[in-house]
């Protein structure tokens, strides 16, 4: 799967191994790293569903975002990268359909 990011800054962040730990700690930027690796050597969102991680569809004001836990309450959030999403017939949407991301942030959204 391809795997962009929100911006160049987010794109500097995530491509940096020293960027990461000085953010997220040495153990966050560790599957940090992982979990992008693992997202890139799928074929699609569906393929995503057996990796480590949880995969995870979010809700309400987060509609159309995924996460992916890390450690410490923390997760990689990102979205499809198409426009307009992939929908089944039934208006979910259709995750065998994409096969790109964009990566928006790491955060605690329970907080």
């Amino acid at each position: 799967m391809q795997v962009g990011f929100a911006d160049v800054r987010s794109q500097n962040l995530f491509n940096s191994s020293r960027e990461l730990v000085r953010a997220f700690g040495p153990e966050n930027a560790r599957v940090i790293r992982r979990r992008l690796d693992d997202l890139r050597a799928v074929p699609s969102l569906e393929d995503a569903r057996k990796l480590p991680g949880h995969l995870e569809e979010l809700k309400g004001n987060r509609k159309g975002q995924f996460s992916m836990r890390l450690l410490g309450g923390r997760r990689l959030i990102f979205m499809p990268a198409a426009v307009p999403l992939p929908t089944k017939p039934d208006g979910g949407l259709d995750w065998v359909q994409i096969r790109e991301i964009t990566v928006l942030n790491v955060e605690d959204y329970h907080d």
